[in-house]
């Protein structure tokens, strides 16, 4: 029996899949051979998943890989119609970077509060510079994205003394952790009463841009935005003229339309914003973690036994991930 070919897209570094030896052939890929080797390939481990190689390589009619893995949460970059529209299934990481996504916004809300970084730009400058900060314990945040890195993100605010709302896809009553999961809709009663807006949903058509000049003129004066889900939920021109006016307090982006912004965008400047490098999930071993889902995963296919964290196609992510 032929062994399957495992074809990974990859980034530097690889992926560690010593348990496919002698299981099956790995095949390494960058970006440029990759539309060469797709018809080759019986699984496709897309571990550069930044990369829109796919998206440009997938193979017309004929041979093609039968399941593709992201090493992402998010797969709004397989989501092209000859992908949709073929049989191949796609599964995600999800799991993985739930409670480090969650400590970074944890961090996020501890820094923004306390104005940690006043503090340290006052060191810099030798300055001994008293002043008041806000409580965290007692304040109100809204959590858009009601799939687990949302829910994770909720339940370790509320550890905090947070008040948390959470707003799903649809409306969903008697949640046993957070009371109910409020519906999309119900956005502009629920923003003017939030501290902090987080925003941790899958990107769909019906969450591009969903924080614009409308939504942010909803939100407090004090209040902060925090986005870790993807780049095209804010509208980046809109956030920029909301705090440079101080129409909000702040913002902190950890995902952009545009990774990295040019070095002479004007995002760099935005009073009140902080922007970090697509790091929120990326703690010390995540890489390792990655890889042993995928393996984990690897055996159920390998037996043929149902795949773990498939995507519905339609939806754009796992059933249970809600919007």
């Amino acid at each position: 029996m032929t062994a399957p070919r495992v074809l990974v897209l990859d980034d530097d570094p690889p992926p560690r899949l010593d348990r496919l030896e002698g299981r099956a052939e790995v095949l390494i890929s960058d970006a440029p051979s990759l539309a060469t080797r797709l018809p080759e390939a019986d699984v496709l481990l897309v571990w550069d998943f930044l990369s829109d190689a796919v998206r440009h390589a997938w193979p017309g009619p004929g041979p093609r890989p039968t399941w593709v893995h992201t090493a992402s949460a998010g797969v709004d970059r397989l989501l092209f119609p000859e992908l949709l529209e073929s049989d191949t299934v796609i599964t995600n990481a999800r799991g993985v970077f739930d409670r480090p996504i969650a400590e970074y916004v944890a961090g996020l809300v501890l820094a923004l509060a306390k104005d940690f970084r006043g503090t340290w730009a006052a060191q810099d400058q030798h300055r001994w510079v008293h002043r008041e900060t806000a409580k965290v314990y007692g304040s109100n945040a809204l959590v858009v994205g009601s799939g687990p890195i949302g829910r994770r993100i909720g339940a370790l605010l509320q550890t905090l003394g947070v008040t948390v709302e959470l707003v799903g896809r649809r409306a969903r009553e008697r949640d046993p952790a957070f009371g109910r999961v409020h519906a999309a809709d119900s956005l502009p009663e629920l923003l003017p009463e939030a501290d902090w807006v987080i925003c941790a949903a899958p990107l769909t058509p019906q969450t591009t841009g969903m924080f614009d000049a409308g939504t942010l003129a909803l939100m407090r004066p004090t209040a902060h935005l925090i986005n870790i889900g993807r780049g095209a939920h804010v509208v980046v021109d809109d956030l920029a003229e909301a705090l440079r006016a101080g129409r909000i307090a702040g913002a902190a982006l950890d995902v952009l339309p545009e990774e990295p912004p040019a070095r002479d965008s004007p995002l760099w400047d935005v009073p009140n914003l902080m922007l970090s490098p697509h790091m929120s999930g990326d703690t010390f071993g995540w890489r390792d973690d990655l890889a042993h889902q995928f393996l984990d995963n690897f055996d159920r296919w390998h037996a043929g036994r149902p795949l773990l964290n498939v995507v519905d196609k339609r939806l754009g992510y796992v059933p249970g991930e809600e919007t």
